[in-house]
């Protein structure tokens, strides 16, 4: 494990790719409004795990359990079907073919959302994914296309493949000349921390696992808004992608090398711009952790009933690998979102 505090804290960067990038929304109403209408839509388990927090050694554990949101196994359901949504409001996604590049759950929320809004999905995936989650795909509607060995590579086909179609783009990152629906699908995910804080006042520690950083950007953006300079809000990494981190020591984004990892969903080189902008602002630490320690942390998860994946348990595997380099102590609250189911 790696440890960087964030030398930026409230500040942000100021390098000049950032300049254009918007900060990440905290206008939570919106995606509450629209899931009010969706009969698919409901409140997630906001579970405290007593047991959890003996074993870590603090105080209070509270896991935000999204493992079965809207169906779809992960907080991803709130992102691009949300956007689809936001489309159909104005009378533009009926009809509409959506591609995107996924390493896992974006993918089936683009998928659900086309499907639940006459629209076309097709997704491109790496050769790495495993076969069953294509299945997943198709079996949800989408068109699935298998170009690149890795996720990168992957989205590139994707970008090529909507510019050649005339297609809609709907990507779950963020780069120059492409900020307006990642910002509106990072949007989506305040949901799930509105829903947080009707339960519980502020933690002393917000643990996020994050691969291009949408979620942890998110939810460290309404986090700040909601509690202040409270809670020491941790970023989690694989220590073979580590697009933040390494983007917080060059004090602006850099793509970044490594194999393959286990923990999937988050095994991302290249940071979202939005992201980026808003947790050099917002987030005090970034950490990386090893493959080792994110199947540590998923055991860990599966121990305390909340089986997991390595991607989904990281932000627990943060606080099992960092302990008390991070702060955490007998008087310690802490909040992590276990993001998605075990696999199938």
């Amino acid at each position: 494990m790696n440890i960087l505090q964030n030398p930026h804290l409230g500040t942000g960067l100021t390098h000049p790719a950032l300049a254009d990038v918007p900060f990440p929304s905290t206008d939570a109403q919106a995606p509450k409004t629209l899931l009010a209408r969706c009969p698919a839509a409901g409140v997630t388990p906001l579970r405290s795990v007593p047991s959890l927090a003996d074993a870590l050694g603090v105080a209070e554990v509270w896991v935000k359990d999204e493992r079965d949101r809207m169906g779809l196994g992960s907080f991803k359901a709130l992102g691009a079907a949300y956007v689809i949504a936001c489309d159909a409001e104005n009378g533009v996604a009926r009809g509409t073919t959506y591609v995107t590049a996924s390493a896992g759950n974006h993918g089936l929320s683009v998928a659900a959302g086309a499907a639940a809004f006459g629209a076309r999905s097709v997704i491109y995936l790496a050769y790495t994914v495993p076969e069953a989650f294509a299945e997943r795909l198709r079996a949800t509607g989408a068109e699935v296309v298998r170009a690149g060995d890795d996720y990168e590579a992957s989205m590139e086909a994707a970008m090529q493949a909507a510019d050649d179609m005339g297609a809609v783009l709907l990507s779950d990152s963020s780069w120059a000349g492409y900020m307006a629906r990642p910002h509106r699908l990072m949007e989506g995910y305040l949901a799930l921390m509105a829903e947080v804080f009707d339960r519980v006042s502020a933690p002393t520690h917000l643990f996020l696992q994050a691969g291009v950083g949408g979620l942890a950007g998110a939810a460290a953006a309404i986090a700040r808004q909601h509690w202040g300079a409270g809670p020491r809000i941790i970023v989690v990494e694989p220590e073979v992608a580590p697009a933040l981190i390494a983007s917080i020591r060059a004090a602006g984004p850099v793509q970044t090398q490594g194999p393959v990892s286990a923990m999937g969903r988050l095994d991302c080189k290249v940071p979202s711009l939005i992201a980026l902008k808003g947790l050099a602002r917002d987030a005090n630490d970034f950490i990386t952790i090893t493959e080792a320690e994110g199947q540590a942390g998923a055991d860990l998860a599966h121990g305390h009933d909340l089986s997991s994946t390595p991607s989904g348990a990281a932000g627990l595997a943060g606080a099992l690998a960092g302990g008390a380099q991070l702060g955490l102590s007998a008087q310690s609250r802490v909040l992590f979102i276990l993001s998605e189911g075990p696999e199938a």
